[in-house]
């Protein structure tokens, strides 16, 4: 399945064929956690990273064993995360202190989001890609955040702690199976997220040639329904997130997708920012 948004697309969801295909037959493998999952996206025909990985005595290395040099690793993947977002921080907490105009910061949000559909649409990832994009982001967000929080005193503070409480939770119920990724569940997702960002769209189409309050999805009684809905949407990508690091880790993944998964990872939890963000200033305007 194919989703014509590549910024909510996921590595893994979204090609067809190859390691990247939901819709690819499974691959059954020898030793492996996953063997013959069709919801796996490294478990596909042709995935060099789905063979069994091969000892120096030439059997095969069962699960839980040390990874191979240079695969993707849980290690690798907190680092580059952690790295990633911690640009965005750092260039947000600079926008903040310096009270960066809603103008320029309008004007780094484009550059952020030309540098991710770039990224989106390679085959690999770059590293300077996705730093540029966190790097953008976090001037975007860093003027924003300032901006509603003088409006509404806090408002940063608690997108924040609710940000960190969505994905303490979000990982929790996935690692307990709580929650569980198959090929429905991201089908509806990604449903869902494309009529999320049209309504969207129209929504600022209508706002732009009429009173400004479009259809009325960003305050009010809808505006809050409307918010809630791009938490939980939020969410939902945060398990497709740690579904593609599991099976990356899994099937032994280079050690380059660690970016991707990072990336994606920054993806989602700024989108759930904003959405608390506009959340807690609806709440707090009423």
């Amino acid at each position: 399945m194919r989703s014509s948004n590549p910024v909510f697309t996921r590595r893994g969801f979204s090609r067809d064929g190859g390691y990247a295909g939901f819709n690819a037959g499974p691959q059954p493998q020898t030793g492996t956690p996953y063997a013959g999952s069709p919801t796996n996206p490294y478990a596909q025909p042709g995935n060099p990273y789905a063979q069994p990985q091969v000892g120096p005595q030439g059997g095969v290395v069962p699960p839980g064993a040390p990874a191979r040099p240079g695969v993707m690793t849980i290690d690798s993947v907190v680092s580059r995360t952690a790295l990633t977002l911690g640009t965005v921080i750092a260039t947000a907490a600079v926008a903040w202190i310096t009270d960066l105009p809603v103008g320029i910061a309008v004007a780094a949000a484009l550059v952020a989001l030309v540098l991710a559909l770039v990224q989106s649409f390679k085959r690999t990832p770059s590293p300077a890609l996705i730093l540029g994009y966190a790097a953008f982001e976090g001037l975007f967000l860093g003027a924003v955040s300032n901006a509603i929080n003088a409006a509404a005193p806090g408002a940063a503070m608690q997108a924040v702690l609710g940000t960190m409480a969505v994905f303490v939770g979000v990982l929790v119920m996935y690692k307990q199976r709580i929650i569980r990724v198959t090929a429905r569940f991201t089908q509806f997702v990604l449903a869902a997220a494309v009529g999320f960002i049209l309504l969207s769209m129209v929504n600022l189409v209508v706002a732009l040639i009429g009173d400004g309050n479009g259809l009325g999805l960003r305050d009010g009684a809808l505006g809050v329904v409307f918010g809630i809905a791009g938490i939980v949407l939020g969410a939902c990508f945060l398990a497709l997130d740690f579904k593609q690091v599991e099976d990356g880790i899994a099937y032994g993944a280079p050690e380059k997708e660690s970016w991707l998964a990072a990336f994606g990872l920054t993806l989602t939890l700024v989108w759930i920012y904003m959405e608390f963000l506009r959340l807690v200033a609806i709440l707090q305007g009423d």
